[in-house]
């Protein structure tokens, strides 16, 4: 169990340093860490402090906390906002009635 945290902290972590365009070894520049210490985080072969998740979070330009928004969440968004396109896409498709039907309908439903 407390390794689960780790390698979910780990992949957000990978996951952000990748989006930010940084190699392990430029993060750890950043932060004064040695590449291998980051590699280790990122596998979850570290116990990282909150003290260095500050650093590191700094570093790529986030808030801590979004060090806890873990895959699962993030994939989670993807999907509603895939649906959320889908909807869309199928109300362009329809007539001016059956935009208002349909608005009618999801009214009466979710109020």
């Amino acid at each position: 169990m407390a390794n689960d945290i780790l390698k979910l902290i780990g992949l957000r972590i990978r996951e952000l340093r990748k989006e930010s365009g940084l190699s392990q070894e430029q993060l750890g520049e950043i932060v004064g860490f040695h590449y291998t210490y980051i590699g280790a985080i990122e596998r979850a072969e570290k116990n990282i402090s909150i003290l260095n998740l500050e650093k590191i979070a700094s570093a790529l330009k986030v808030g801590v906390y979004e060090l806890f928004v873990y895959a699962r969440q993030k994939h989670k968004q993807k999907d509603k906002s895939k649906d959320i396109d889908k909807i869309l896409e199928l109300l362009h498709s329809l007539s001016t009635d059956d935009v208002k039907k349909a608005k009618n309908i999801l009214s009466e439903m979710f109020s």
